[in-house]
């Protein structure tokens, strides 16, 4: 059985093995350095910063998603657990607290690309990742 609850600090390491799985399925593009410095941001910057949730599957946490305000921060899920609907669990918990939405998306990121258009995110802008060089969309669910 499925469940989304609020993050505790017991939850770190699933969270960070979490977001390294996905990570390595979502954004090959991405450097090591990057990815490195990234995960060291999550427990000192991000987390502290954003309300996050997570998804447990048979009381094991396979996904979170971080708000801070409207804006989605951060949505993982095990690539294991892909395709098994956590995603869109914890996109109904974010709009069921915030209601309109924003994210950003890498453009190079089809899995995630694919995951908010299903989910019925539209485009309103695209920028340049500054920290990476990579393009990213912004997307707004209203």
């Amino acid at each position: 059985m499925s469940v989304i609850r609020e993050y505790e600090k017991r939850d770190l390491n699933a969270l960070l093995s979490i977001w390294v799985a996905a990570s390595e399925v979502a954004h090959p593009f991405l450097t090591r350095e990057f990815l490195v410095q990234e995960k060291d941001n999550i427990p000192k910057l991000y987390l502290p910063n954003t309300q996050t949730w997570v998804a447990e599957e048979d009381e094991r946490v396979v996904g979170f998603i971080s708000l801070m305000g409207n804006e989605v921060g951060a949505l993982f899920v095990h690539p294991d657990y892909h395709r098994k609907a956590i995603g869109g669990r914890l996109m109904d918990k974010a709009r069921e607290l915030r209601g309109e939405l924003d994210v950003e998306v890498f453009a190079a990121n089809p899995i995630g690309r694919a995951f908010y258009a299903k989910y019925g995110f539209e485009p309103v802008e695209e920028k340049i990742h500054e920290q990476t060089g990579f393009d990213l969309i912004r997307l707004r669910l209203s």
